[in-house]
């Protein structure tokens, strides 16, 4: 199952790494496929400071944080999606934050489910009829449900 991380997720796991997001990402591997868009490391590179500061981690160990969760994800260059599903994409978040443009259009172009903590992302594109996004606790209750099966 595909599933698109966006970087609220990946900003929580470098956070916190011992808790159900870390657990997601480093013990899903035969149930998920982790994608994101380059566009994602981009925006934690903008956020080092005030990760290195609520993380009070040093340099090298957010380097190291970093180093582990992007080699859980396959990363794909925008480049490859198609101007059509851009647009789609761009529709749907305009309301409320065009800033996650990338992660929806993944998310289309792949087929996959747009993985996300951010509820206003998350409520939008359900008002908006866009069933695949998963919060966290969903996701984990997926992993269940495929684990017994």
């Amino acid at each position: 199952m595909k599933i698109i991380v966006d970087t609220n997720i990946i900003f929580s796991g470098l956070l916190n790494s011992n808790g159900t997001i870390g657990d997601l990402l480093f013990n899903s591997d035969k149930i998920f496929q982790f994608y994101s868009c380059d566009y994602m490391r981009f925006e934690i590179d903008n956020h080092r400071d005030k990760l290195l500061r609520i993380s009070k981690l040093t340099p090298e160990q957010l380097d190291e944080a970093c180093h582990q969760l992007y080699k859980r994800i396959t990363f794909i260059n925008e480049n490859f999606i198609e101007e059509k599903t851009w647009l789609q994409a761009e529709q749907l978040v305009a309301d409320f934050d065009l800033d996650d443009t990338d992660f929806v259009a993944l998310a289309k172009h792949t087929r996959g489910y747009l993985w996300t903590g951010d509820k206003a992302l998350y409520s939008g594109l359900k008002a908006h009829g866009f069933k695949r996004v998963y919060t966290t606790s969903e996701l984990l209750a997926v992993r269940e449900l495929r684990t017994k099966n």
